[in-house]
């Protein structure tokens, strides 16, 4: 019976195909929410536009990508589109599913942080003749960023997790290169545990950085301020 090889755990601790593999999730990660609060925002217009039939397609959307599992959107994009003559590399279906998906969550933060400053303040921006991009600008987004951000950090640690999904699309992500060498070392456990402490370590980092990020944005609403 093959026992905890202390020796190959500590090997594969600092093993640079497995550091490699880290910063590939970390890319996705960044590349995931980057574009997806880019396509997110732009649903969530959508989903608030006088327009009935834009806001059909926004909540259709959103049920869509929301209420199906972000594996069967890559497993379909990566291998159902190409029987229909749309192929994507690894890479490209990643970055389409992962974006799509977090698009869905990430339009409905938006949307909710938008809806949670006071009508009041945009009525009262436009009567002074100000146009609406101004008033998104000025009035809106200082506000509604501070009621987005610790959800959108929320989403940021999901979707570094969600990216070790890629793996079965054969994406050379962190989860990928840690079964690679399994097949090769048979070192089941320690190298799951390796992949998992790196994890551990990439989302004990976020949380520092969110937690920072938070009181910075959260400095204007904090009450005790100037007590």
């Amino acid at each position: 019976m093959h026992g905890w090889n202390w020796t190959g755990f500590f090997e594969y601790l600092t093993n640079g195909y497995l550091f490699q593999g880290a910063l590939v999730t970390l890319g996705l990660t960044v590349a995931s929410i980057t574009l997806g609060l880019v396509l997110g925002f732009v649903i969530a217009l959508l989903r608030m536009s006088p327009l009935k039939p834009l806001r059909w397609f926004a909540h259709f959307y959103i049920w869509l990508f929301r209420g199906t599992p972000v594996l069967v959107q890559l497993i379909i994009i990566y291998t159902g589109l190409p029987q229909i003559g749309i192929r994507f590399t690894v890479l490209e279906s990643t970055l389409i599913g992962l974006v799509m998906n977090e698009a869905a969550y990430l339009a409905e933060i938006i949307r909710s942080g938008i809806n949670a400053v006071p009508r009041g303040q945009s009525n009262a921006a436009r009567a002074i003749g100000m146009k609406d991009w101004q008033i998104m600008r000025y009035i809106v987004a200082p506000q509604a960023t501070r009621i987005i951000i610790p959800p959108l950090g929320n989403s940021v640690n999901g979707c570094l997790k969600t990216t070790s999904i890629a793996s079965v699309i054969s994406m050379e992500e962190l989860l990928r290169r840690t079964q690679v060498l399994i097949q090769e070392k048979f070192m089941v456990l320690e190298l799951f545990v390796v992949a998992a402490l790196y994890y551990l370590i990439m989302t004990t980092a976020w949380d520092f950085v969110q937690r920072r990020i938070e009181r910075r944005f959260g400095r204007g609403f904090d009450i005790s301020a100037g007590h």
